[in-house]
């Protein structure tokens, strides 16, 4: 017995809806329209329309969005993405350029300085609160469009654009910025000197002792995934950048042994990668992360097996 395909719903061409929507938002009723796009864009997705569910999806993000309702916004944007998927629509620079218009419409708003008074402290609070919700709200649509991407792009880490649009709103709208969420997103973008200027200026407001550990992360990050020749240029652009605005480079026994590592990794050196590992074993051990890691690299660059650690306690046992 044969299924039976779904019928193609009668439904109003969709510009009807969305000049109808427009307006409705316009008028002050978003909350109205929010629910509106929700059930006429399910109706299209439904009848397998989904050239007109996406066009009525992104323009319910962009509009919100254009009037401050990051969440309502988000929300359509991610039911856009959400459309891409059930449509299996694939990867082209027109869909890109969509996801790229609804992303510059998500606010980037400084946080305010110089607090003095209680009601200043108010304000602060409030403002880190709509930070977190800003940045919640963009990473969760650039997510599923990274995911989107790795699904039905050519690139299974998703697109690097994307990596990198949500690795600068992570540090512009963090409230305490994670520099290993922003580094884990830039080393699978595609701007090595956007990412070596987000550095530099974390390097110029974080805490002594930090910057080098950001450095060597983004390195190790690049390396990990065996990029040794973006490391190399990360590090390049980095000396440039600081020479150029006249800040002092990092020096210590971490940096020196990434110079080293970077050396190291040009030849197929297994014993010397590991001795500076052993040389240096105390720097490495600053951040949990940064064995984690090198094992990463020594499978990448030397094609050494990771150690399994249910064998190593087993043979302990032994």
């Amino acid at each position: 017995m044969s299924r039976e395909k779904p019928r193609r719903a009668n439904l109003p061409p969709v510009q009807a809806n969305i000049d109808k929507l427009e307006k409705v938002i316009n008028e002050g009723n978003r909350y109205g329209a929010q629910q509106m796009y929700k059930s006429i864009s399910a109706r299209y997705v439904s009848a397998q329309r989904y050239s007109e569910a996406l066009d009525l999806l992104h323009s319910g993000a962009c509009l919100q969005l254009k009037h401050g309702e990051v969440t309502c916004g988000s929300e359509l944007a991610v039911m856009f993405v959400d459309a891409l998927v059930k449509g299996k629509i694939p990867c082209d620079e027109e869909i890109l350029d969509r996801i790229r218009k609804i992303y510059k419409l998500f606010p980037q708003i400084p946080m305010p300085s110089n607090f003095e008074v209680d009601d200043d402290v108010q304000q602060l609070t409030e403002a880190i609160g709509e930070a977190k919700t800003r940045l919640q709200c963009c990473s969760s649509f650039l997510k599923a469009a990274i995911k989107w991407f790795a699904e039905f792009g050519d690139q299974k880490n998703g697109d690097p654009q994307l990596h990198t649009m949500l690795a600068e709103y992570i540090y512009s709208e963090s409230p305490e910025v994670d520099m290993a969420k922003v580094s884990y997103h830039f080393v699978r973008g595609n701007n090595i000197k956007k990412f070596a200027t987000t550095l530099v200026n974390f390097m110029s407001k974080c805490y002594p002792g930090e910057d080098d550990i950001a450095i060597a992360r983004a390195i190790l990050m690049q390396l990990s995934l065996g990029n040794l020749q973006d490391a190399n240029s990360l590090m390049d652009e980095l000396r440039r950048q600081v020479q150029s605005q006249g800040i002092n480079f990092p020096v210590s026994d971490l940096i020196q042994f990434i110079n080293l590592l970077l050396l190291t990794l040009e030849k197929e050196t297994l014993a010397l990668f590991t001795a500076i590992r052993v040389k240096y074993n105390d720097s490495i051990d600053r951040e949990p992360v940064f064995n984690e890691l090198l094992e990463e690299i020594a499978v990448k660059f030397y094609g050494v097996q990771r150690r399994n650690p249910f064998q190593d306690m087993f043979g302990d046992l032994l």
